[in-house]
């Protein structure tokens, strides 16, 4: 899995909103969790009393018995009231720094795959009340829109590249060619006369290939035409 690089700017509403989202909810870790490669890092931590959790810390994602693995692999929220009293999360790593209650949501991308986790810990038992499901969820919500929308404006910026790259690349010819009346050379912005085919190339992005019209092979080459003048005919008709 490939992790999406995130602006600055971005980061610091995301710090903002989880020191917000810990600070409501009372407890000592608040974080936003990021899968990098094969591993699980701490992206966002929150300026908590006591947080254990610092920023670029990182673990092996597959098989770490890390409450997050289970949220990412699920696309689900969990909750977990205390991991002590659960057989299922007694063993779990977390428990080591002291957090036996836990509460995340994945955070999904547009593309549908899991950017990683925003959840909070805690070191007592704690159920998390509805008003803090939904204060969560919404903290997600926010996080998804503003990767939607960086999303978004990658999309444009890359489209706007192309496009100046193709502009770049276009030469169009404008305005009135002087071209001798005669051989069909053209003068250039200097008064030299080139070679039409010559002049084009050097103006656009066009390329020739040479053949000869079925009036010049009739002039120029009578018996050739006359040997085919049937499908050349027809040809011309066509």
């Amino acid at each position: 899995m490939h992790s999406l690089e995130i602006e600055e700017n971005i980061v610091k509403k995301w710090q903002s909103v989880i020191d917000t989202m810990a600070e409501l909810i009372q407890v000592p870790a608040g974080l936003i969790m990021r899968i990098s490669g094969s591993d699980i890092e701490v992206f966002v931590s929150s300026r908590t009393k006591d947080n254990p959790y610092n920023v670029g810390d990182k673990e092996y994602l597959i098989g770490s018995g890390l409450y997050c693995e289970t949220v990412i692999r699920t696309k689900d929220k969990l909750i977990i009231p205390d991991a002590t009293k659960d057989e299922n999360w007694k063993d779990n790593p977390d428990i080591e720094l002291g957090m036996i209650s836990y509460m995340g949501y994945p955070i999904i991308l547009p593309t549908g795959d899991v950017f990683g986790t925003i959840c909070v810990l805690d070191r007592k038992a704690n159920c998390y009340s509805e008003v803090y499901e939904r204060l969560v969820s919404q903290f997600k919500e926010l996080i998804e829109s503003h990767i939607s929308l960086f999303y978004k404006n990658n999309e444009i910026s890359h489209a706007n590249k192309e496009l100046a790259a193709r502009i770049a690349e276009i030469k169009t010819l404008r305005g009135l060619i002087p071209i001798c009346s005669f051989c069909k050379n053209i003068r250039d912005d200097k008064g030299y006369w080139q070679v039409l085919e010559k002049y084009i190339q050097e103006h656009s992005e066009a390329k020739f290939s040479h053949g000869v019209c079925l009036d010049c092979l009739k002039k120029h080459y009578p018996e050739v035409y006359e040997q085919n003048k049937a499908k050349y005919e027809g040809s011309r008709h066509a």
